[in-house]
């Protein structure tokens, strides 16, 4: 596909909106790309990286592994993941810290709108998609609801938990930061893309790179085969994941994460219509603005039917 250098900039605008995504555990980078629409070319850019691209490459015809590969697409998309993760690592964890309602009632908004969005691109409705739907909301509330736990750091989990994240990352409603933190390897990737680890970092990135090439096959083939059905069942990911995202939480149990004290187990809660407060009106503001930023990504970049095979 033939793009203008402004074209290029847009997709690296989207790849950093993925990467801040993927960064908050119940966010994912994969729901960015659906609703910005990058969504399957990305699966099937991803896919074409194979072996005749490796023949190609190893060969010296880089023009051809190149275009092959949809390799500017690609640079545009992982350019901007990289630069949120390393940007936003920090100011994200800031304001999960110190303003937690307004940013999860951003995201629970934006999240919400987006499955409707995700649901609108089923051709037709019929009994095997409904179900397909609910089976994606029940396996993300159940994954959404598991208590995060201790892991060992041993090279081979490390690697296991980044092919695990990296399947995640590009399922819509499924994040891979929150499968890290499953995993108990959040923290231990959030310091070691801060300190600039670089045995860790290779290692994560090489579950990653292993992950995303292996499902991105497997999502390809689906997208061809069972277009509404893979759908649906992502679609239901994304409204099972609102579990994770719900601003208003009880803490039940916490746990001390670098010396200091964070949240393990919490419970769903409703807040307080009674007695409001100027944080559920400024929440209800930021669950609004997550709502319009959808809409108008929708209106601004209509998406066109994939030809990609």
């Amino acid at each position: 596909m033939n793009r203008k250098p402004g074209q290029f900039l847009l997709i690296l605008l989207k790849g950093m909106g993925m990467g801040a995504a993927d960064v908050v555990p119940g966010v994912s980078g994969g729901t960015i790309a659906f609703i910005t629409g990058i969504y399957e070319e990305l699966i099937h850019s991803i896919k074409s990286i194979d072996l005749e691209a490796l023949k190609l490459f190893f060969t010296g015809k880089w023009k051809s592994f190149w275009k092959h590969i949809n390799g500017s697409f690609l640079l545009s998309v992982f350019a901007g993941i990289f630069i949120s993760v390393v940007s936003l690592a920090h100011l994200l964890e800031y304001l999960l810290d110190a303003h937690p309602i307004l940013i999860w009632s951003f995201f629970f908004g934006l999240i919400l709108v987006s499955s409707v969005i995700v649901a609108r691109r089923i051709t037709s409705w019929d009994y095997t998609r409904v179900v397909m739907l609910m089976t994606g909301v029940a396996a993300a509330f159940y994954i959404t609801s598991v208590t995060p736990a201790e892991t060992s750091t041993a090279w081979w989990f490390v690697v296991a938990s980044g092919i695990l994240a990296s399947c995640a990352m590009i399922l819509p409603g499924i994040s891979g930061s929150f499968i890290l933190l499953l995993l108990g390897k959040y923290e231990f990737a959030l310091d070691a893309v801060s300190s600039i680890d670089i045995g860790a970092i290779l290692l994560l990135g090489a579950g990653a790179v292993i992950g995303l090439l292996s499902l991105s096959k497997l999502l390809s083939w689906l997208f061809r085969k069972y277009h509404d059905i893979t759908v649906a069942i992502l679609a239901g990911f994304m409204i099972g994941s609102l579990n994770k995202i719900w601003p208003w939480k009880e803490t039940i149990e916490t746990a001390v994460i670098d010396g200091v004290d964070k949240p393990l187990i919490q419970k769903n809660i409703l807040p307080s219509l009674s007695n409001p407060d100027d944080k559920l009106i400024w929440a209800v503001i930021a669950i609004l603005t997550g709502i319009g930023v959808i809409l108008a990504i929708d209106v601004l970049f209509p998406r066109k039917k994939s030809n990609s095979a």
